[in-house]
């Protein structure tokens, strides 16, 4: 158990120096392992991490779902979802807030990333609440946390990435994450009504729709509901499996763009280079992330640990809390999926043991990565927002956002507490 101990002691120190977690875990895991096992053991063992994970089948779900929601994005589906959700409750107070979290959570349906969300709500959803006269701390807070639910509500991400590591049905956890991802979004409008009832003048109510204009702004997200029925439904449906529906995901997403005349070869360059980068980022932390499981679970670290937690006697569920609080509090300070990587070696066979069902652990999984990624200071959506609305401070970003941190950590509560939440629809596939 000591050598897995200095391990991470090593990790952290590193990424305190600054040097990406991706590049720590990674020579990490392989100096750590050299001394254990030899070197040339070491070698042929990260050489085959490397291959396996690059040519692995199952894989080939991540580079699809992130090249759906890039087409979905190009071909300005999130402005028609903003506009049918703004046709509604746009005459409420909070509304376009409203509005927002319902836009982020149909494009959470169709792209599987919480910073392309908030990055796209971002340019779609906060010139209008300016317009309007919202609050910046209401505007981007609401963005930030609504983006989130882009890894909540299928298909994931970090969902499939997950169900790759621990090997768990993909599919079963694209069905536990749809009811847990109402929830939240339900929290995050709650929150919204708290915020304007507290300050009225943060966010006032717009115009009413006329009704002929609402059924026009439904009409126009027939794309959007195409594609996740397709999707999701044939996945749900076992017609085929969630790397077959990536791939039809992806190739219907670009034929809508297509026939919406928002492909040039110019934007079809772009899209293909965004898809790459994104997922050579999410690939090198995997690859790294599994050199450092091979090494933690060389040494007894993650046995001696499940046998100590055993052993104090304490309720399942309040070991499983206890998880749930070290990820909240590793979540401000760890970039989000590096930290699950991170611990998943050491945590899923506690879990496993003490009986737990797998598909719920990965709904809470994503839950505390979601909170994480608004959790000042190094929530990832937070940065990005930064990063794309210049004229806001981060510390308005900070002060809008933990409200929509507090929403979270609810539905964490209650989907931990209530399991059937994450586990009724799964059982209904075989």
């Amino acid at each position: 158990m000591t050598e897995a101990l200095v391990g991470f002691g090593a990790v952290f120190l590193l990424a305190l120096l600054r040097v990406p977690l991706a590049f720590a875990m990674g020579l990490v895991g392989f100096l750590g392992l050299g001394l254990m096992r030899g070197w040339a053991a070491t070698a042929a063992s990260a050489a085959q991490v490397v291959y396996e994970t690059g040519f692995a089948y199952t894989l080939s779900v991540v580079p699809l779902f992130i090249l759906m929601g890039n087409f979905v994005a190009k071909a300005g589906l999130a402005q028609e979802l903003y506009r049918a959700a703004y046709a509604f409750i746009g005459h409420l107070r909070g509304g376009l807030a409203h509005a927002t979290v319902l836009a982020c959570a149909g494009f959470g349906a169709i792209c599987g990333s919480s910073i392309a969300t908030a990055a796209t709500m971002s340019k779609v959803a906060y010139p209008s609440m300016k317009k309007l006269g919202y609050a910046d701390y209401l505007s981007t807070g609401v963005i930030a946390a609504g983006g989130t639910l882009g890894i909540m509500i299928p298909p994931s991400t970090i969902l499939v990435i997950y169900g790759i590591v621990t090997e768990t049905h993909i599919g079963k956890l694209f069905a536990a994450g749809v009811i847990p991802g109402l929830l939240c979004a339900a929290m995050m409008m709650g929150a919204v009504a708290f915020i304007t009832w507290r300050d009225p003048s943060a966010g006032p109510a717009g115009e009413r729709t006329p009704w002929a204009e609402r059924l026009r702004a439904v009409g126009n997200i027939w794309g959007v509901a195409l594609l996740v029925v397709l999707v999701l439904g044939g996945i749900y449906g076992g017609v085929f499996t969630a790397t077959e529906g990536a791939g039809i995901g992806a190739s219907g997403a670009f034929f809508f763009a297509l026939a919406r005349r928002a492909l040039t070869w110019r934007a079809l360059f772009e899209v293909l280079v965004e898809s790459a980068r994104t997922t050579a980022m999410l690939f090198t932390i995997l690859i790294a992330a599994m050199m450092f499981s091979g090494f933690v679970n060389f040494t007894t670290m993650p046995n001696d640990l499940k046998d100590w937690i055993l052993h104090l006697g304490l309720p399942p569920l309040a070991i499983v809390g206890a998880m749930m609080v070290i990820y909240v509090i590793l979540g401000t300070i760890m970039e989000e999926l590096s930290m699950v990587l991170l611990t998943i070696p050491v945590f899923f066979p506690i879990v496993v043991q003490l009986g737990f069902d797998p598909v719920w652990f990965g709904v809470l999984i994503v839950l505390v990565v979601q909170i994480g990624l608004i959790s000042p200071p190094v929530g990832m959506n937070l940065f990005v927002l930064n990063a794309l609305l210049k004229t806001v401070p981060l510390a308005q970003i900070f002060r809008g956002v933990w409200l929509f941190v507090a929403a979270l950590v609810v539905a964490l509560a209650v989907v931990l507490e209530v399991q059937p939440l994450a586990l009724w629809l799964p059982s209904f596939m075989k």
